[in-house]
């Protein structure tokens, strides 16, 4: 399943596959795995995505169209 607004929102705020995987800890290519939904992502990997997004992570993964802040 690809995750289309994890690659939306990088999009949105500029931000390459590279700089995401890097603040992720994470090697580019299994960075871009996840956005592609070719590998699953780890729950701590989503909160982090949450944070730096600030953003709920149901609608980090689509589940949702209503955009909340983190830990909301």
């Amino acid at each position: 399943m690809k995750f289309q607004r994890i690659e939306d929102l990088r999009i949105d705020h500029d931000y390459t596959q590279k700089r995401i995987a890097e603040e992720l800890g994470c090697n580019r290519e299994v960075y871009r795995r996840y956005e592609q939904g070719i590998r699953e992502i780890p729950i701590w990997m989503l909160i982090r995505l949450a944070r730096i997004y600030d953003c709920s992570i149901d609608y980090l993964l689509g589940v949702s169209d209503t955009k909340r802040h983190f830990g909301k």
